[in-house]
């Protein structure tokens, strides 16, 4: 065969794989969301409309990426577009919420809402949520008092003691076993507690602290647990070098360093526990009065109030409860903000 021949025998295997325009992606939404709203137009629901939109959109774009880019790439379309699916499916619930709630709340809030109570001195004296912002954040706050330093310490024993023995393995399993508890049992448990205590009809925010803080405490102890053992141990190990005791390692080295992801971890416990209603309603009791005293009468919490208002029916009561909901999503948003910020404060520095 001759020097020629061979040349035009060898196989020429391209450097670069054809690859479709960077607006493929916007040109088959575009036709997806054009047939989903013929669907429409032809007297289907929303719902189908949108459902044919996404299928046809998750059959197009990959089925065009296999005919021109090959398998491989038509199957990290396929997977990318079900990931931004999933995401999408998420996202409508908690929008439509925000939107529910701002829309139907947002005419309430004013000054008179957020510094009068309920209770009534004059017929014609306005009414607000003041009682139930107060028993809200001193209910809360009493739970994190009990729930914090319980979990920390639990978790720094799991950690720099247990070493896997019977007692920490018995901890770990009655901490999982919290975790899944349903909130109205740790309600019974605390009313059933403080009955046996200072006898019955006894209401308190604190009884509902209590309550809450066994809801609190598996979620501390899980964060803290898990900021720990992401310090590395070569800090521990260079602490003991140089002669310092374990207790000290743990108080100046180990906390130190994972303190944004604990105060983070008990953030978010904390806005898991605020808009607990269940528990409260058997120990805290409802009042329309502003109560300052943690340790006894009745106190109000904002999902006490928008549970009790909901029940009235009535028009003015249903604007309550929705300006109440606001104001309890504007906390519990607040809380994971101080949380972010906290974390990227206390985050060790990198490199």
């Amino acid at each position: 065969m001759s020097t020629f021949e061979e040349v035009e025998s060898r196989v020429h295997v391209p450097l670069t794989t054809p690859r479709l325009p960077r607006v493929a992606p916007i040109l088959v939404g575009v036709m997806a969301v054009a047939l989903g709203g013929l669907v429409v137009v032809l007297g289907a629901s929303i719902f189908v409309g949108v459902l044919a939109a996404a299928v046809t959109f998750l059959v197009a774009l990959p089925g065009w990426s296999y005919g021109v880019e090959g398998r491989r790439a038509a199957v990290d379309r396929l997977m990318t577009a079900l990931i931004w699916s999933a995401f999408g499916v998420a996202v409508v619930p908690l929008v439509s919420l925000l939107w529910q709630v701002v829309s139907s709340g947002i005419e309430r809030i004013d000054g008179t809402f957020l510094t009068y109570s309920a209770f009534r001195t004059q017929i014609d004296q306005p009414t607000g949520i003041y009682h139930a912002i107060i028993g809200t954040l001193m209910i809360t706050l009493g739970a994190a008092l009990i729930s914090v330093p319980i979990g920390v310490l639990a978790a720094i024993y799991l950690v720099e003691y247990g070493n896997k023995n019977r007692l920490s393995r018995s901890i770990t399993f009655l901490v999982d076993v919290m975790t899944g508890i349903p909130s109205i049992v740790a309600g019974l448990f605390a009313f059933a507690l403080f009955t046996l205590m200072f006898g019955p009809a006894y209401v308190s925010g604190f009884g509902g602290s209590v309550a809450l803080s066994l809801l609190m405490i598996p979620i501390v102890v899980r964060a803290t647990e898990e900021m720990l053992m992401l310090v590395p141990s070569d800090l521990r190990e260079a602490s003991y070098a140089l002669g310092t005791p374990k207790w000290r390692t743990i108080m100046k080295v180990v906390i130190p360093t994972a303190l944004g992801g604990i105060l983070t971890g008990i953030t978010l416990a904390i806005s898991r526990i605020i808009g607990e209603t269940a528990p409260l309603l058997l120990i805290a009791g409802a009042a329309t009065k502003t109560n300052f005293n943690l340790f006894d009468g009745g106190m109000t919490t904002l999902p006490v109030y928008i549970y009790t208002e909901r029940l009235d029916g009535s028009d003015e009561a249903k604007l309550n409860a929705w300006g109440a909901a606001l104001v309890l999503i504007v906390i519990v948003m607040l809380l994971n903000l101080v949380a972010r910020l906290v974390g990227r404060l206390f985050a060790p520095s990198k490199g």
